[in-house]
């Protein structure tokens, strides 16, 4: 059997293909406690709305998450009568299919909503060690803006 130049550069290249990690994705700073996705995001009490979250990123960071809260807020200019509404407290299950995603639909409460900007906010608790090593929790916020009519 005589083998080719080109032959042994095919076959090279799909070594080195299989051999070689994909690389990272690009991943910014900001992403470091996950991204979150509202659709949609104009909103009417009791309306039906998806939250989704992407770890992808976070991981990459260091950032693991063991737990997810996920918040209405006013970020700015509240003066105290416009408490966090709790949208879903979830639990990831690292050994799903998906184990960097989380989704769920849920309906907007009917609550006392001001005519103010509103986020939804993910709060990621994830574990990180101590100076002698032993694991505490820590919580990193991402939000993104809502609007409710």
């Amino acid at each position: 059997m005589q083998l080719s130049f080109p032959t042994v550069i095919a076959t090279l290249a799909a070594v080195f293909a299989v051999a070689t990690p994909a690389a990272a994705q690009a991943c910014a700073e900001a992403d470091r406690f996950g991204v979150v996705t509202i659709s949609p995001t104009t909103l009417s009490p009791g309306e039906t709305f998806t939250v989704a979250a992407n770890f992808s990123c976070a991981v990459q960071f260091g950032v693991n998450p063991e737990f997810t809260d996920y918040y209405i807020e006013v970020p700015v200019g509240n003066n105290g009568f416009e408490p966090p509404i709790l949208l879903a407290r979830r639990t990831l299950n690292p050994s799903s299919a998906t184990p960097l995603l989380d989704s769920f639909t849920t309906q907007l409460p009917f609550a006392l909503y001001f005519n103010a900007s509103y986020v939804i906010v993910l709060d990621t608790t994830y574990p990180v060690n101590g100076t002698n090593g032993s694991p505490y929790s820590v919580v990193g916020s991402v939000d993104n803006p809502i609007t409710i009519l």
